[in-house]
C-alpha cells in the first residue's frame, strides 16, 4: 500500500470518529438542556475530548509516516 492510501485510510478513519464525535457531543447537550440531565454534559465533554485525541492521533501518524519511522 502506498504512502498516499495509508494517509488517506487514517483521514477517512479520523473523519468517521469525529463525526460519531460531533454527533455525540449534539445529542448530549441538546438533552442535557431539553431534559434537565446534568450528567450529559460529562458525555459532552468526552465526545469532545474524543474527537480531539482523534486528531492528535491522525496528526501523530502523518508525522511519524513522514519521518520516515
Amino acid at each position: 500500500m502506498s504512502e498516499a492510501a495509508l494517509v488517506k485510510a487514517r483521514f477517512k478513519r479520523m473523519a468517521a470518529v469525529n463525526a460519531v464525535c460531533l454527533l455525540t457531543a449534539i445529542a448530549a447537550v441538546v438533552g442535557a438542556f431539553a431534559l434537565g440531565q446534568d450528567w450529559l454534559f460529562g458525555v459532552f465533554g468526552l465526545a469532545l475530548a474524543a474527537g480531539f485525541v482523534a486528531q492528535i492521533w491522525f496528526i501523530a501518524a502523518f508525522r511519524r509516516a513522514k519521518e520516515g519511522v
